[in-house]
């Protein structure tokens, strides 16, 4: 399993918006609305990276309001 932060900028006065839609996609664990350089922060899990992409790009990034991701993969060092 493959866990990450998906940081999100958002078009402005839509983050809240954004993050309650995106707390009802399978595979995602918590999404907060927070203030800074980005508006809403992801917690999720696939079965692997190439899973974790198909989340970010088909179902997270297509839906309104979303003007940039970043994914941060959680590492075990």
């Amino acid at each position: 399993m493959v866990q990450a932060y998906i940081l999100i900028q958002t078009e402005v006065g839509r983050a809240a918006e954004v993050a309650g839609r995106i707390r009802e996609i399978e595979g995602v664990d918590e999404a907060h609305d927070v203030t800074g350089p980005y508006d809403v922060i992801v917690q999720a899990h696939a079965d692997d990276v190439d899973s974790l992409g198909a989340l970010v790009v088909a179902r997270i990034q297509r839906l309104d309001g979303i003007a940039r991701t970043l994914t941060c993969p959680i590492v075990n060092i």
